[in-house]
């Protein structure tokens, strides 16, 4: 059975970002060839000419002829980075197309040794200094401005994305499955605890006995027709109004001892009552029973997605109503809260350098974790591009500068071949 070619990476064409910037490098890769070949042809018509000519001429001639070697090597060593040399296949050229492969391993390589060590990130970042600068960014009142602005309409975009059907998926998916896992009694019961160990309950039985001894002041007529109606229909009309009024006086009477008196019975039963209670939610387990099928009925009944939604809706309105009113209370807060924070960072120097050390150990963090699969991405494009198109973008990057070298080459040729031409004639 014939064996199955292993698929090769798929080649892709490099993008180019900015096709104006890359037709000004090209003109500047093209000049500075021109340049070079140039000086190339300048050596060697100075070399015809003077040919076999002594003295001084003889000094040009071997500057000359050391100029066009130089130029010619040169030349040579620039272009095999990218292509063979007048399309002959001479091994060690055309680097770039056949070798782009290792040449990105090592360039992942590198980047990981040479940059994604702790010790360069950590100097780096704190080089940075990121919170004096945030700062500095932020008390300018157009900045801050700005972030509030920035802020708001995302989340006003985000506050928009969520529509009704997705609350009440998240009540019936995710919320009451987890309530009704949840045991409410300990919970229950250690509130409760808490309410009557710090009497945060005596506020709420003031504020209960204060209105209802303002109702009934005001309502003594309402008072007196619900007990006629619960009479016995044979008691005469007089009878009737007698004791309802002495039954109002005395509701009022008792209401009254009950909110002057911060030791009165009724008080003190309410707070025996509820302390039992608090106990039998933490140790009875017929009281936990009950609270527990109370919980449950009261997570079926359909209305509490329909409230959940409501008050969903209702929560939402308000925000972006604010969200989206540039002098709205919340924008005005952020502002607020943002002056402060940047005040803080400029005057605290202990803050910043907390915030600066978090930095540093979140991007060490990142970096830990993630940095393999960053300088990965290197060897994986590099290896994706198609290698005559890479070393084309290549050259167009860095071609312009690789022509000095065949500049200076020519250059430093020629006085090489001068000096070389002096002494052969001291020596000789």
């Amino acid at each position: 059975m014939p064996a199955t070619a292993a698929p090769s990476t798929p080649r892709i064409s490099l993008i180019t970002p900015d096709p104006g910037a890359d037709e000004a490098r090209r003109r500047g890769l093209r000049r500075m060839r021109s340049v070079a070949v140039g000086l190339l042809a300048l050596a060697a018509v100075v070399y015809v000419v003077t040919l076999g000519r002594d003295g001084f001429w003889g000094f040009v001639n071997a500057g000359a002829e050391a100029s066009m070697v130089g130029a010619i090597a040169d030349w040579f060593a620039v272009t095999a980075l990218f292509k063979h040399p007048l399309g002959l296949p001479i091994p060690h050229t055309a680097l770039i197309p056949r070798r782009k492969d290792e040449l990105g391993k090592g360039l992942e390589e590198f980047v990981g040794e040479n940059f994604l060590q702790e010790d360069i990130i950590r100097e780096r970042v704190a080089a940075a200094t990121i919170s004096a600068r945030v700062g500095d960014w932020l008390s300018d009142p157009a900045n801050a401005r700005r972030v509030v602005d920035e802020a708001s309409d995302v989340a006003a975009i985000a506050l928009g994305k969520v529509r009704d059907d997705h609350v009440a998926d998240l009540v019936t998916q995710a919320l009451v499955p987890r309530f009704h896992e949840e045991p409410i009694s300990p919970l229950l019961g250690s509130t409760l605890m808490e309410v009557l160990r710090d009497d945060l309950h005596h506020g709420v039985v003031d504020l209960a006995v204060d209105e209802m001894h303002r109702w009934l002041l005001d309502n003594p007529e309402t008072f007196s027709r619900v007990l006629e109606e619960r009479a016995p229909w044979w008691a005469p009309p007089r009878l009737n109004d007698a004791v309802t009024s002495r039954l109002h006086v005395q509701a009022l009477a008792w209401l009254e001892d009950i909110r002057d008196d911060p030791h009165h019975r009724a008080r003190e039963a309410l707070d025996s009552m509820l302390g039992q209670l608090a106990h039998d939610l933490l140790n009875d387990p017929v009281t936990q029973a009950r609270a527990e099928a109370f919980k449950d009925r009261l997570l079926e009944h359909p209305q509490v997605v329909t409230t959940a939604v409501s008050l969903w809706k209702a929560m939402r309105s308000a925000l972006l109503g604010s969200i989206q009113e540039r002098d709205g209370a919340v924008r005005q807060r952020l502002l607020l809260e943002l002056n402060l924070f940047s005040q803080r960072l400029r005057d605290d120097a202990v803050l910043r350098d907390r915030l600066d050390r978090a930095a540093a150990d979140l991007t060490v963090f990142v970096i830990e974790r993630y940095g393999a699969e960053v300088t990965t991405v290197i060897t994986h494009t590099i290896e994706r591009w198609d290698g005559k198109e890479a070393a084309r973008r290549i050259e167009l990057h860095v071609g312009r500068d690789l022509q000095f070298i065949r500049i200076n080459g020519t250059i430093v040729g020629g006085l090489v071949g001068v000096l070389i031409h002096a002494l052969s004639l001291v020596v000789g």
